[in-house]
């Protein structure tokens, strides 16, 4: 690896004394602080003699989007021992309940003794990292250990690549440690090669999350929409909203268009979904300063037309009894939310204009069950046209639905990349 490398390991020495007080109260980051430093009880991770193959990834949208991947995988090799890692509690207790996985941990912070610890423990034969996880001292780990290192749903975010270019300038390019770069589009794929990754070794398998939420979340398993109503303390029948994954600044606006709404639509109902469940007690607050009665998920059922979800994992069972569902972090400068879950879901789905990190998404659903709206405003003009054409939010559900239906495919090739990687380490 480059000699500059250890410009990049002191740097993260001192970053990560500086974010300690961060990592030791911060709600999301605090658990797991003995594994962040690589530190593990005795005969961890247990797989024995069966080959490790693991999988990163930042957050539960990550490790969701990983999922399917890992079943392909364990279906082809059953032998082999999964270890998910992730940064935020909420992976990480997502992680746990997968099939396939065998072990989760949270991953070490990326200093090159911490990483020494858990690659010497797992001894993984293939490392996937999702979407834009390229941590050096991680991949350095592992590569001078013996193992493969594969990048899976790869993006290189536009407004971004300056900045990786001045880095990679400073400690060497891990995109040149990688063995495949598995990029989600062939815009991505440009940026990539654009960065000096090899060209050989870059390939677009598509976006893992059209497969993630696609139609095996519908099945019979689940509890029907009037369970869930019912649950929530709302009538079988009446109109309802879900605004899923909502930011600062969004929420005001939107509990706005629903009052307004609401006058036109007496029987309206809202699931209100803030990002991180966390702000509940604050969005609960901006339904009081509108004088609309409103209670915690937590708390229902109940008659109160506003429920605001305070739990993690529930967002897309509850996106099956809305008529139609608006997607936060697309009306302030997010990037936008997951606009495929609701889609899967047979759900009309409506954005803002900031869906940067869904852009592929954005452009297969717009005119087939996604409606991309400019602001607020022509947002509660939408809204009000749909739900007074309920046929119509059905018709444009079922596109929604045929759209995520008809892209799948992305982690059965990513997985056959990463079997063939796992082959080049003697694993037949």
């Amino acid at each position: 690896m480059p000699g500059m490398f250890w410009l990049y390991a002191a740097l993260m020495h001192l970053l990560s004394v500086l974010a300690l007080p961060l990592l030791w109260l911060h709600p999301k980051l605090r658990g797991g602080f003995r594994e962040r430093l690589g530190r593990h009880a005795p005969g961890w991770p247990g797989a024995g003699e069966r080959p490790v193959v693991w999988f990163h990834g930042a957050s539960a949208g990550d490790v969701l989007a990983q999922k399917s991947v890992i079943a392909e995988v364990k279906a082809a090799h059953p032998e082999l021992f999964v270890l998910q890692s992730c940064i935020t509690g909420s992976g990480h207790d997502l992680a746990r309940g997968i099939p396939g996985v065998d072990g989760v941990t949270y991953a070490p912070l990326d200093l090159p003794w911490a990483v020494s610890r858990v690659v010497r423990a797992a001894r993984p034969r293939v490392l996937v990292l999702e979407y834009a996880e390229l941590w050096p001292a991680l991949i350095r780990g592992v590569k001078r250990a013996g193992g493969r290192v594969v990048l899976g749903n790869g993006r290189i975010h536009p407004r971004r690549v300056w900045r990786y270019r001045l880095l990679y300038r400073l400690i060497g390019n891990p995109l040149r440690w990688l063995d495949r770069l598995c990029m989600r589009e062939p815009e991505e794929a440009e940026r990539a090669l654009g960065l000096g990754a090899d060209p050989s070794r870059v390939v677009v398998t598509g976006n893992t999350k059209y497969d993630a939420f696609g139609a095996a979340h519908n099945g019979g398993e689940e509890k029907s929409p009037l369970v869930l109503r019912a649950a929530l303390g709302w009538p079988a029948h009446a109109p309802a909203l879900v605004f899923g994954s909502t930011h600062a600044g969004e929420e005001g606006p939107l509990l706005d268009v629903f009052v307004t709404l609401r006058r036109k639509h007496p029987e309206l109902r809202l699931l209100l979904a803030p990002r991180y469940p966390e702000r509940s007690r604050e969005v609960l607050h901006l339904c009081r300063k509108r004088n609309l009665a409103a209670a915690p998920r937590s708390r229902c059922p109940t008659d109160a037309p506003v429920v605001v979800l305070d739990s993690v994992g529930e967002l897309r069972a509850f996106y099956r009894v809305a008529s139609a569902v608006v997607v936060g972090g697309s009306f302030v400068r997010r990037g936008g939310q997951n606009i495929l879950e609701p889609a899967a879901c047979r759900k009309p789905v409506l954005f803002g204009p900031d869906v940067e990190n869904f852009a592929d998404a954005a452009r297969r659903l717009v005119g087939r069950g996604g409606i991309q709206v400019a602001d607020f405003e022509r947002l509660q003009v939408v809204l009000d046209q749909l739900l007074a054409q309920p046929a119509e939010m059905v018709r444009l559900g079922e596109l929604a639905f045929e759209v995520v239906a008809g892209v799948k495919g992305a982690s059965r090739r990513e997985a056959d990349l990463i079997l063939e990687e796992l082959a080049r380490t003697g694993v037949a």
